[in-house]
């Protein structure tokens, strides 16, 4: 979760979701915000991304983060996910992966024959001072790398991005279909700060701040990176 003092923040993107056209340094999220991206996937790319993303969130939910994600917290856990899944997944990096047993060979996703500039996406996000690199806050995740699908849930596709505003902490959820995984934000000696919950049971989640219904003010909406086709 990320402290960034947004409350007004909030307040604005309720009245100017969809129509509002994104001015530099404001934080009114829009379906205008991001440019088209010139090396955004193909349809077939973009279902083979979604299952490459949601298997490698789900293998550092079953077997523990891995050493090269180094940043951990929500955000990081996004980028890590989206780096990794552009990547070659060849018999090193699956082994790395903890991915080359003979049952997980069987079950992987199909590969998604990139180019040279489509696996260098995820080292070029935009910013919210508008240069590009290999990091971004959450904020900029959802206002200038992704765009805007619904406040229901029901529209998610694997690997969208549940975004949360709770006035001074803003976060994000990843949607797997079958449950939602995040990261706290927070690590120690005992816990990975990783978490799945399943839909459902968010649905109901006794603090409602936290519950991503249309109703719920504190839920902003479901968003899906802007490089994915549709």
């Amino acid at each position: 979760m990320y402290r960034h003092n947004r409350r007004t923040w909030l307040t604005a993107t309720a009245a100017a979701l969809i129509t509002t056209w994104f001015a530099p340094h404001a934080f009114a999220l829009s379906t205008t915000t991001v440019a088209p991206e010139p090396d955004a996937l193909s349809a077939a790319q973009s279902n083979a991304f979604r299952a490459w993303f949601a298997r490698i969130v789900d293998q550092q939910m079953r077997r523990g983060p891995t050493p090269r994600w180094t940043q951990r917290d929500c955000a990081g856990l996004v980028r890590f996910a989206a780096g990794e899944a552009l990547k070659p997944h060849d018999t090193r990096w699956l082994r790395a992966n903890g991915m080359s047993g003979t049952t997980d060979a069987s079950s992987l996703p199909p590969e998604l024959q990139l180019t040279p500039t489509q696996r260098s996406l995820t080292n070029r996000w935009t910013r919210i001072d508008g240069s590009t690199g290999a990091y971004a806050s959450a904020i900029a995740l959802i206002q200038l790398n992704s765009r805007f699908v619904s406040k229901d849930v029901n529209q998610a596709l694997p690997g969208d991005l549940l975004f949360f505003d709770q006035g001074d902490d803003q976060h994000l959820m990843i949607w797997l279909d079958r449950y939602i995984a995040y990261h706290t934000g927070t690590v120690t000696p005992t816990d990975t700060g990783l978490r799945a919950v399943a839909v459902s049971d968010l649905m109901q989640w006794k603090d409602s701040r936290w519950q991503p219904l249309d109703g719920n003010p504190n839920f902003v909406g479901v968003f899906r990176l802007a490089f994915l086709t549709p």
